[in-house]
């Protein structure tokens, strides 16, 4: 009976362990009381610009990025690198559901991206110093970096380049991939970054093996990056990950993509930020 006893107690202490180590994993540095880094909290962010493909916006387009900000949002755009290092504007890896192509971004140069046009409209393929001049000095930009086979170093370095030469530009900076936010970290820890995560487990197109995806959907690697904010899925907001690292460390949260004001109301509320599509937000 005493045997048992003591292995009950190991097997206690050791289970609070395990817990301790989660709840510390998941670290993140607190939202500042007096409002979240000024401006940038107090607006609303146009995902991937404000498009409507019926009406010829097509998403990350110079239309749909220069319709948001003349109409006071911001926006949340997506940063891939091309084959020759061209900072390119676009979602997915492949080109084929936005311009047709049956090619990737990471594996065609600028003569190639060029010639393509977006969603069967005139709209091309943008960059990011095609962009930037549209929100310098009006509202700020919520910059996804998306690494691809290993490139999150060069990818994250010559963003920041780019940002370097925009003095009046409000922005911040997410990523999936914890190893940007880690580059951030050492190397530009002024500029206010975020762990974008989801319940990795409800993704059907997830290739992550499960241990990755247990500890991305936990956000993990928060006590390595110690992000200035959470971006996660609106459709997994009820999830223990996000509820728990609220309570335990209170970062500001911005829940993507939020389909409509009436359930972006109670999230407002309670101070958090929104990016946006389907409806004008307010």
């Amino acid at each position: 009976m005493r045997t048992v006893l003591i292995v009950f107690l190991v097997l206690c202490l050791f289970a609070l362990l395990l817990a301790g180590l989660y709840m510390l994993s998941m670290m993140t540095k607190r939202r500042p009381k007096s409002g979240f880094y000024a401006k940038l909290g107090d607006c609303h962010y146009a995902h991937r610009g404000l498009h409507a493909i019926q009406s010829g916006i097509p998403e990350n387009s110079i239309r749909a990025f220069r319709l948001a900000a003349n109409n006071s949002y911001g926006a949340e755009l997506d940063v891939r690198m091309s084959r020759d290092g061209r900072l390119v504007v676009m979602h997915d890896e492949s080109l084929k559901r936005t311009t047709g192509a049956n090619a990737s971004v990471s594996a065609v140069t600028t003569q190639v991206l060029n010639q393509l046009t977006l969603e069967n409209t005139r709209e091309k393929v943008p960059y990011l110093e095609d962009v930037l001049p549209l929100f310098s000095g009006k509202t700020p930009l919520l910059i996804e970096l998306k690494p691809e086979n290993g490139n999150h170093e060069e990818l994250t370095r010559r963003v920041c380049n780019l940002l370097k030469q925009y003095p009046e530009l409000d922005y911040m900076i997410e990523s999936f991939d914890p190893r940007v936010l880690m580059w951030l970290r050492k190397h530009r820890p002024d500029i206010i970054r975020g762990q974008l995560s989801e319940n990795f487990f409800k993704d059907e197109l997830c290739t992550l093996s499960p241990v990755m995806r247990f500890l991305m959907s936990n956000m993990m690697a928060n006590f390595l990056t110690r992000p200035d904010f959470i971006a996660y899925k609106f459709e997994d907001r009820e999830d223990l990950a996000p509820g728990l690292c609220r309570k335990l460390w209170g970062p500001q949260f911005i829940w993507w993509v939020v389909p409509s004001q009436e359930e972006a109301n109670p999230l407002i509320e309670q101070g958090d930020m929104l990016i946006f599509e389907g409806f004008a937000a307010k």
